[in-house]
C-alpha cells in the first residue's frame, strides 16, 4: 500500500548527504562522490553515491498508481465503490504510530 508521505521522505533522504563536505576533516577515506561544479560565489557541494542513488530511485517510482485511480474513479461513477473504514482505521493507526516512532529519533 502506498503511504501518503513515502514521495515526500524519498525526496528528503535524497537531498540529505551523509558524506562530508568537500575540504573538510574527514576519516582519511576517499570520498564515494565527485563534487559538482562551483557556481560563481557558490559553496563547494558533494553528493553522496548513496544520495544519488536515492534521487534516482525516487524518480524511477510513479508518485501514483494511476491504474488504480482510473479503476476508483470506475467503481465511483458506477456506484459500485465500497468504503472499507476497518482497512482506513488500521492503516491510518500505522501510520500514527509510524510518525510517533520518528519523532521520537
Amino acid at each position: 500500500m502506498m503511504k501518503i508521505n513515502q514521495h515526500f521522505e524519498n525526496a528528503a533522504l535524497a537531498n540529505n548527504p551523509t558524506q562530508p563536505a568537500a575540504g573538510k576533516a574527514g576519516s582519511g577515506t576517499t570520498p564515494a562522490a565527485t563534487p559538482s561544479p562551483v557556481p560563481t560565489g557558490g559553496v563547494a557541494l558533494t553528493v553522496s553515491t548513496m544520495a544519488r542513488s536515492l534521487g534516482a530511485a525516487s524518480r524511477d517510482q510513479a508518485a501514483v498508481d494511476m491504474s488504480k485511480v482510473n479503476a476508483m474513479r470506475a467503481a465511483i461513477a458506477q456506484g459500485s465503490f465500497v468504503v472499507n473504514p476497518e482497512a482506513i482505521a488500521d492503516q491510518l493507526l500505522v501510520n500514527a504510530q509510524e510518525m510517533l516512532k520518528s519523532s521520537r529519533h
